[in-house]
């Protein structure tokens, strides 16, 4: 159940226009210190995600492993999608919350 108020969550977002899905989107929204949270899926490269572990410490975003690519990219509406960055506070907020809830299926990524 607190899986799928996760994925609502993330729903919510895209559909507000809080969330920025793909490397490049996430990577610029990294950047320019709009991303609140960046949330990178369980199946994504370990190349992947020491990109974003590091670019997230350094200017530091919390980030968080979580689902699949293919969950994720459900969950906004899209195809398949390895990382998104959440730009709403509140919306972030509550999803780390969500996370923290659940029983170890979203943990913290790097570190």
């Amino acid at each position: 159940m607190i899986r799928n108020k996760i994925y609502s969550l993330l729903g919510l977002a895209q559909r507000g226009g809080h969330a920025d899905s793909g490397g490049f989107m996430v990577e610029n929204s990294i950047k320019s210190g709009k991303a609140c949270l960046v949330i990178i899926a369980s199946d994504a490269s370990e190349n992947t995600r020491k990109k974003f572990s590091d670019m997230c410490a350094y200017r530091q975003i919390p980030i968080m492993l979580y689902g699949t690519g293919e969950e994720l990219g459900h969950a906004i509406g899209k195809e398949m999608r390895v990382s998104i960055a959440v730009t709403d506070h509140g919306l972030a907020g509550e999803i780390m919350k969500q996370m923290d809830a659940s029983e170890n299926n979203g943990r913290e990524c790097g570190r």
